[in-house]
């Protein structure tokens, strides 16, 4: 019990600069998948950051607020909706890990249950470069379909030129 005592110090100690204000007791094997998730999400939220600054981004975007509190997926392509980055928590929704769409359009999660008027209003939306707000049918690797909500934006850099597309999405009944 004893190194138990450290560990938990060290963790307290790691917190402490963190948004996190408290983290599960119960069990450890929970804490562990909570912690794994937690350093994940950092991950993420530290890429994402990574890639505002070198695409120079023109507004702030809240991602620890989207990806830990929310638990939102983030997709990110570029102005030809080519995805350039995804969340690692996309493959909890649907079963592809980020490096199998890099590159790839969003298109790909969608198939034949999939609203064309919906796809429609996100199309139309993306050429005139506004935000948009849906829910689609959209497709896990293994061809179930799922609920999806996405809330989509263009994202500007400091010029004014669109440069990505930022879309916020999660899993719903």
């Amino acid at each position: 019990m004893e190194k138990l005592r450290f560990y938990d110090e060290a963790a307290s100690n790691f917190y402490s600069g963190e948004k996190i204000t408290c983290f599960p007791i119960t069990s450890m094997d929970f804490y562990a998948q909570r912690f794994q998730k937690v350093c994940k999400s950092l991950h993420d939220v530290k890429n994402l950051s990574d890639l505002a600054e070198k695409e120079k981004w023109g507004g702030i975007i809240p991602f620890e607020d989207e990806i830990l509190d929310k638990e939102h997926v983030v997709v990110v392509t570029d102005a030809e909706l080519n995805i350039v980055y995804a969340s690692q928590n996309i493959t909890h929704m649907n079963g592809y890990r980020p490096d199998e769409i890099l590159g790839k359009k969003p298109k790909m999660f969608q198939g034949d249950g999939t609203c064309k008027l919906t796809t429609q209003k996100v199309s139309e939306a993306i050429k005139k470069r506004e935000a948009f707000e849906v829910v689609l049918t959209n497709y896990r690797k293994d061809g179930t379909a799922y609920q999806c909500w996405i809330k989509g934006s263009p994202v500007l850099n400091k010029t004014g030129k669109v440069v990505n597309f930022i879309a916020f999405e999660k899993e719903v009944a």
